[in-house]
């Protein structure tokens, strides 16, 4: 069970975006995550007529490690770190570790 799910809000610890917030959008295989307008960067693309593919610069978001992100707390309005507890009725559920309050409900 990840700790980060798709459509979780998170808030960016380290990097280029340090402080910036965005929803994720996508969970890679290997521990990294694709995040709304979160590490764009700029590539130079080929272009390919046959397959109706303009070249040129564009700017596209690039993956970010799961380490270097924190999940929102809106009751807190800030990052915040995640455990996993157990219910009472056996379903594990992820919980903010400062104030206690269940994610998945």
């Amino acid at each position: 069970m990840n700790r980060i799910r798709k459509g979780d809000r998170v808030i960016v610890t380290t990097g280029r975006d340090k402080g910036r917030q965005g929803t994720v959008v996508q969970v890679l295989d290997n521990d990294r995550l694709m995040i709304e307008n979160i590490n764009v960067v700029t590539k130079h693309q080929k272009g390919n007529p046959q397959a109706g593919v303009a070249g040129g610069i564009i700017k596209k978001e690039a993956s970010i490690h799961a380490s270097n992100v924190m999940l929102f707390n809106p009751q807190t309005n800030k990052a915040d770190r995640v455990g996993f507890r157990t219910l009472d009725d056996g379903r594990k559920v992820r919980f903010f570790k400062s104030n206690g309050e269940v994610l998945d409900a």
